[in-house]
């Protein structure tokens, strides 16, 4: 038994399916598929159940993937740990980050982050903040930025800038004439995101709303959102950096009376070794973005 052959394991188990995990490996399926018959020999145990068109775990893989996955987590620390003592600046960083931040953040840390940390490898990987946390404590990101706080020992995490929020209003709405708007105006025909998406209930909370609507959108994405209120459809907060695509859309944007807004911070594991490409990350978005938070501080994002 090796590593090599638990990595298959996990594998076939994640993708049910002997092909595809091969191609996830970088190996041919004959090679994975013998080297899953020896693991089988070696265990005494038959690991997957397999048809002509799927193959699943038998309850006693079931029983054993936590173990694997355990011995596998505790494998790459150890290599990660050796990578941090010859330079936790180089190799690949797996970076999540949250939709609603992605397409407005990423265009303008990218450059940056690769001029000041050239042999550092970043892997952007785009989800809901749930998804992110989970796959950050399943060892598969390596941090994720968030516009939430973490909770829990085992996560840590650090606030590299301050996000306003901007009032979005269609052009012939009634609150596009005030220089100001005020949040709790907005409540009455808000436009959210769905379920899953921080965005949501941070807005509703600074409208005043606890979450039941009365409209039936429920958007998957900031752009749709932006699409119904540039066609009148209702109202919505905005995030200051997605502002410029905003008024590209036709909406009108208002500073609110509250200033609510958002903290950006980064989030990694508490133990995770490479702290140091953590910080040196972070420290380059928050340098790039330290001008937009001296705006925000002044109620201005432009």
């Amino acid at each position: 038994m090796n590593l090599r052959d638990l990595r298959y394991l996990l594998a076939v188990a994640e993708h049910g399916h002997f092909g595809r995990a091969a191609e996830a490996c970088g190996v041919s399926q004959p090679t994975l598929s013998v080297q899953i018959r020896r693991l089988e020999d070696q265990l005494g145990v038959a690991l997957f159940e397999r048809s002509s068109k799927s193959v699943s775990p038998t309850p006693a893989c079931d029983r054993l993937l936590g173990h694997v996955r355990a011995a596998v987590a505790e494998t790459d620390a150890i290599l990660a740990a050796a990578r941090d003592l010859r330079d936790p600046l180089a190799g690949r960083f797996r970076l999540g980050i949250i939709p609603t931040l992605a397409p407005y953040l990423l265009p303008l840390v990218f450059a940056p982050l690769h001029e000041a940390l050239p042999a550092l490898e970043i892997e952007p990987w785009e989800d809901q903040t749930g998804a992110l946390l989970e796959r950050l404590r399943a060892h598969e990101l390596d941090a994720a930025l968030l516009a939430t706080e973490v909770e829990g020992p085992d996560l840590a995490s650090m606030v590299l800038f301050s996000e306003p929020f901007l009032a979005g209003l269609p052009p012939e709405h009634p609150l596009a004439t005030r220089p100001v708007v005020a949040e709790e105006d907005l409540a009455g025909d808000i436009l959210v995101l769905a379920d899953g998406h921080c965005l949501r209930d941070q807005a509703l909370a600074a409208c005043g709303r606890s979450g039941a609507l009365g409209g039936s959108l429920r958007a998957a994405s900031l752009s749709t959102l932006l699409n119904m209120v540039a066609a009148g459809y209702g109202t919505t907060l905005i995030p200051g950096l997605a502002a410029g695509v905003a008024e590209d859309s036709g909406i009108v944007l208002r500073p609110l009376a509250a200033r609510a807004g958002r903290q950006v911070r980064i989030a990694w594991r508490s133990r995770f070794p490479r702290r140091a490409a953590v910080e040196a990350v972070g420290a380059v978005i928050a340098s790039r973005l330290r001008g937009f938070s001296e705006a925000a501080a002044r109620g201005s994002w432009s």
